[in-house]
């Protein structure tokens, strides 16, 4: 996990993407270790299933079968209706009026979007296969590429939520209760998200925490935790600026 997967301009013109806000140094590290320690399980869910047919470079279907296996790892949804691999997976999308919603046509918009924008993580997700031991056919790192950066923009818009609202003021649980039984009102929101419920700062700059924020929004379970300890790792306690 020592290799990054992205430089720290390329994560920044990410967060521009999304956000006139300031995006500290720190903050960066922590969203690049996020999107690698997320993109590292999903490599790795697909190498198990390419072993099983004693094949060491990873096919597209490869992919499917490490997100069916492990929900945690479904990231980048805004991916799967640009993306052949997925196509016909998640059903028919249908609008308001009932009627049909296509996948949309490609363009030569130069506005910028998290799927227009996906080539440029090519490269690293290249050095990251290097990196587990594997390769994988083009149109696996085409979808390597934009679930990477669907869900790194992901990240910086709710980094950029966090920070203009102060922390994080929406979330809610959920109660497992055994018919017959009375529910548990106890309940409440995790420490460690109730941490993050406030923030410190001038509002005008992303920070670390801000992104620790926007993963425990976007993650959950296992990869939630091990996304949060690898950031941690990777900012340290050095400076914030």
């Amino acid at each position: 996990m020592d290799v990054p997967l992205l430089n720290s301009p390329l994560v920044k013109a990410v967060f521009r993407d999304v956000t006139p806000l300031h995006v500290s140094r720190s903050a960066a590290r922590a969203a690049e270790s996020v999107t690698r320690t997320v993109l590292t399980g999903i490599i790795d869910g697909a190498l198990r299933a390419a072993e099983e047919e004693a094949r060491k470079k990873l096919l597209p279907k490869d992919l499917v079968t490490a997100i069916d296996r492990d929900v945690e790892l479904e990231v980048g949804g805004g991916w799967y209706r640009h993306s052949p691999t997925f196509r016909g997976l998640t059903g028919v999308v249908r609008d308001a009026e009932g009627s049909v919603v296509h996948a949309p046509k490609r363009s030569r918009s130069r506005k910028s979007s998290a799927v227009l924008g996906a080539h440029r993580f090519e490269g690293g997700i290249k050095k990251l296969l290097r990196n587990r031991g594997t390769a994988a056919v083009p149109a696996m790192v085409r979808d390597l590429d934009g679930l990477a950066s669907v869900f790194l923009t992901d990240l910086a818009r709710d980094a950029a939520m966090v920070a203009r609202e102060g922390g994080i003021k929406r979330f809610g649980t959920v109660a497992l209760t055994t018919p017959g039984e009375p529910a548990d009102t106890g309940s409440s929101a995790p420490q460690s998200l109730l941490a993050l419920s406030t923030r410190t700062g001038d509002g005008r700059t992303i920070g670390t925490d801000d992104v620790l924020a926007a993963t425990m929004i976007q993650l959950f379970g296992e990869v939630r935790q091990r996304a949060l300890a690898a950031a941690r790792e990777a900012t340290g306690t050095g400076s914030d600026g």
